[in-house]
């Protein structure tokens, strides 16, 4: 396994991060130990969770993935191996605390009710799932024009900065962002002398490079790394697509739920990365998590697997380095479709 720091700490995250979102809806708590357990073994210290997981988000399965999580944490003992990373979800949640925000009395309740969930007395990363204020996040584009910035970011910050003071979390990172939230949090933790966002957990793949237009500069200058989520496209990037959904897979059950994924660009795009895939022998899924491992940007790359083959083949990625030759063809690709899913 190889490890990058956590932007200004002096802690050492694997490159490649588990992703839990399918504990609780597509992995029994079963499949979630055995995923731990080997991720573990294979050198990965850094395990992704969120109060409102299993995904898709359902009032029966919010907290799950969470609880699956935490027996294994009272069965497994060692917490000084691994870094527990989960996030307060932000508003729209109706079912999450009455209606989820990102106050200084939610952040906190969701804090409590996390550490309870996951069996631990600390968090090693806090995150803010999505923004409270009205801005371009999942998949959105276009920009309209808003003064409502509901909860406002210093307020949430303030409440991350106390739980950190009680030691209920070690550090803290947002997700969904934009870069003028990144540097209203490090503009305030300035002003303010409190701490410093550390990571920022975005999407990013072969099939949704936005985060390279803006955001990878403040990564590079400011420290804050990137957590990538969906390197895999929700499943596209793994070729399994190509011909047919099957009906087990995550687009097959919830291609609804995410639909940015499947559209006829994204197909095009994938069949050509497909091709390169094959003609320079290798998995197109691994290609593709290779992809993202080589950004100088990414702090860890979050993937996610519901059967043990495909948690293997992921986290063998780390071995691969892409050639000069692979990253132009990528390139070429990346220009002719760009941005398919963003």
């Amino acid at each position: 396994m190889k490890y990058r720091k956590l932007g200004n700490t002096n802690i050492n995250v694997s490159l490649i991060c588990l992703g839990t979102m399918s504990f609780g809806e597509q992995n029994t708590e079963k499949d979630a130990h055995e995923q731990l357990s080997y991720a573990i073994e294979k050198g990965v210290n850094l395990i992704d969770t969120a109060e409102m997981y299993a995904i898709p988000p359902r009032e029966e399965t919010q907290g799950l993935t969470e609880k699956y999580i935490g027996t294994w944490v009272k069965k497994y003992k060692n917490r000084d191996k691994y870094l527990l990373a989960t996030k307060v979800a932000g508003p729209g949640m109706d079912y999450v605390r009455n209606g989820s925000r990102l106050s200084k009395d939610h952040v906190t309740k969701a804090i409590d009710s996390s550490l309870i969930r996951l069996n631990t007395d600390y968090i090693d990363l806090y995150q803010v799932h999505w923004p409270e204020r009205k801005s371009n996040y999942f998949g959105r584009l276009g920009y309209t024009q808003s003064e409502e910035y509901g909860i406002a970011i210093e307020e949430t910050l303030d409440a991350l900065e106390e739980a950190k003071q009680a030691g209920k979390i070690k550090n803290i990172g947002v997700s969904n962002e934009t870069p003028w939230g990144i540097m209203e949090y490090i503009r305030l933790s300035r002003l303010k002398n409190i701490s410093k966002i550390q990571s920022i957990q975005n999407p990013y793949s072969l099939l949704n490079r936005i985060y390279e237009v803006g955001l990878a500069e403040m990564s590079h200058r400011e420290n804050v790394g990137l957590l990538a989520y969906s390197p895999l496209g929700f499943g596209m990037l793994t070729g399994k697509y190509h011909d047919t959904i099957p009906k087990n897979s995550r687009l097959g059950l919830y291609g609804d739920w995410f639909t940015r994924y499947s559209n006829d660009k994204c197909k095009k795009a994938t069949s050509d990365y497909l091709q390169i895939a094959k003609k320079h022998n290798l998995s197109l899924t691994q290609m593709s998590l290779a992809f993202v491992n080589q950004q100088p940007f990414v702090t860890s790359n979050i993937i996610g697997a519901t059967t043990m083959d495909q948690l293997k083949e992921n986290i063998e990625s780390v071995e691969i380095k892409l050639s000069e030759e692979i990253l132009k063809e990528i390139n070429q690709v990346h220009e002719n479709i760009p941005n398919p899913a963003p």
